[in-house]
């Protein structure tokens, strides 16, 4: 393990434990606060906590392709297929994020209203925002990545 990525390695580690701490002790109050909010659309609390966990596990698979991309800049074989994939499968999974959030967004500000927090309702949308930013940076990373595999073939040839 090379010591350049081995700090990027520990602060991607450390960027899971808030999210895992959050799908411990905060996604199931706040879920059975949708079912008090809503006592007549209950199951609402059921489909907004399997949101919330479906979002932490598409971060999670982020979070994976990163420590894989990683991986490939350790063995010097970062400007691969294979890093044209993770970038494609970060971008998915920020899409999907942002997805998500944006179908979840109406009820969060329904919630952020009537517990008059407006913090809530600002944090969903700098999620949805914060995922449509990665997943156009990863888009634009993926095809400098294939351009630049696309220019080291034809170097290749010459040569």
């Amino acid at each position: 393990m090379k010591r350049e990525t081995i700090f990027l390695k520990i602060v991607i580690v450390l960027m899971a434990l808030p999210v895992l701490a959050i799908c411990i002790f905060v996604v199931p109050p706040l879920s059975s606060f949708v079912a008090e909010l809503l006592p007549e659309w209950a199951f609402l609390q059921w489909i907004f906590m399997i949101a919330l966990y479906i979002t932490a596990i598409a971060y999670f698979i982020a979070l994976y392709q990163s420590l894989k991309l990683l991986s490939y800049i350790d063995k010097n074989i970062a400007f691969s297929e294979l890093s044209v994939k993770a970038l494609k499968n970060i971008k998915y999974c920020a899409l999907t994020i942002m997805g998500i959030y944006i179908l979840c967004l109406p009820l969060i500000l329904y919630m952020a209203q009537v517990d008059d927090a407006p913090g809530l309702g600002g944090l969903g949308m700098v999620i949805t925002f914060g995922a449509f930013v990665i997943a156009v940076f990863a888009a634009v990373l993926q095809k400098l990545f294939e351009n630049a595999i696309e220019i080291k073939s034809e170097n290749d040839l010459t040569v």
